[in-house]
């Protein structure tokens, strides 16, 4: 599986992603001419080699020829309608939605009537929508970061002058590990912040792998402490394993009406799975051990989930490695319809397909036939498609 390490040690721009992308291989002149007809916005990619402490790396100027001021609405049609393929309009709505979010909460207005300022406005649309389709187009198997810098000191804007972190920077990376640097400077912008945290999986160290190839992206100033670089280490696992947070606590005073109900919210916040398993506790009282794995990133909303919608008085947690089969989704055309299954990859080389399981129940429902039934005819036909 092909990984990609976002080494931030000097924060990330939106400029500083799409220098890195190009660094790693996306043709510059494809890449714009890739937007522009997308979007029909019109704007000029300046890049250019530079050099930081010695070290070379790309840069990127995004120079808007479209001075039109946009609200979020008016940039979620823009993409909507744009030709862009279905997995890049997801991943670019995903970020722009953060994005209004934050300014809302910041400037306590609706998400709708957000807007972003002519010049700013398109610089966002490229480096949000151009990461997607850069991330898309290397079709990573897992992207990863490392922890997040923040630096201190101000920064002037459309509003007046701003903290740093600038507010919209902070309320995007809740949840995400940062830590402080000492220096009066912006590492990290808005849009660095909304691109790695919809990009990225988990934020650590460096993960297993077999490097093949290292990119540098340039950020606008020269500074005299530290090189002002995004770094992307690229490589293949090893096989497919990270490291996943355990959660646990036991139970024994709630009505169990409500666990079904823990359990869902748990999995809608993205945990990785949720286990209720009985136990005898003190005095012989029967009892529930909550077991909840998760990212690190989701760590802190998982544990508040639990602490809010159970009656427990505290939470164990570890880390926890795993490893796990390397798997895709795929469709496979059924006497029913397009039918999706999940094509796993075996230790030894061989493949198993599971077909999914509302798909088929809905079918069962339908067909008046039973389940396994179902099963067994999608995954002889998701067998021969292998074949």
């Amino acid at each position: 599986m092909l990984i990609a390490y976002f080494d931030c040690f000097s924060g990330i721009s939106g400029d500083m992603t799409l220098g890195a992308f190009i660094d790693l291989g996306v043709d510059a002149d494809w890449l714009q001419n890739k937007i522009r007809d997308s979007l029909h916005i019109e704007f000029d990619l300046k890049v250019a080699k530079v050099h930081r402490m010695g070290m070379t790396a790309t840069q990127v100027d995004v120079i808007a020829g479209d001075s039109h001021e946009r609200h979020y609405a008016d940039i979620c049609r823009l993409i909507e309608n744009g030709k862009l393929a279905d997995r890049v309009k997801t991943t670019s709505l995903k970020m722009f939605d953060a994005l209004a979010e934050a300014e809302s909460k910041i400037h306590g207005l609706p998400k709708e009537k957000i807007h972003f300022h002519e010049l700013s406005a398109v610089d966002a649309i490229v480096d949000i929508v151009g990461a997607a389709i850069c991330a898309d187009y290397f079709n990573f198997g897992k992207i990863i970061s490392s922890k997040i810098p923040l630096g201190r000191g101000f920064v002037n804007c459309a509003h007046g002058t701003l903290p740093v972190p600038a507010p919209a920077t902070l309320e995007i990376l809740k949840q995400v590990p940062v830590y402080g640097v000492d220096l009066d400077f912006e590492f990290v912008t808005p849009t660095g912040a909304v691109i790695i945290k919809t990009l990225a999986e988990s934020f650590g160290g460096i993960p297993d792998m077999a490097i093949s190839k290292i990119s540098y992206g340039a950020g606008g100033k020269n500074l005299e402490t530290v090189p002002n670089l995004l770094r992307i280490i690229v490589g293949q696992s090893p096989g497919d394993s990270d490291t996943v947070v355990m959660i646990e606590t036991n139970i024994d005073d709630m009505n169990p009406e409500i666990y079904g109900y823990v359990m869902e919210k748990l999995l809608a916040q993205g945990a990785l799975d949720v286990c209720l398993i009985p136990v005898l506790m003190k005095k012989n009282r029967p009892g529930v051990i909550l077991q909840v794995m998760c990212s690190r990133n989701l760590q802190d909303q998982v544990i508040a989930t639990i602490l809010s919608e159970t009656t427990t008085l505290g939470v164990r947690h570890y880390p926890v490695q795993r490893r796990i089969l390397e798997r895709r989704i795929v469709e496979i055309m059924t006497p029913f319809g397009m039918a999706p299954a999940k094509i796993i990859c075996m230790i030894d080389g061989s493949a198993r397909v599971t077909p999914e399981y509302e798909w088929c129940r809905n079918i069962a429902q339908k067909e008046n036939m039973p389940i396994r039934k179902v099963y067994d005819i999608v995954s002889k036909l998701a067998e021969k498609s292998i074949d």
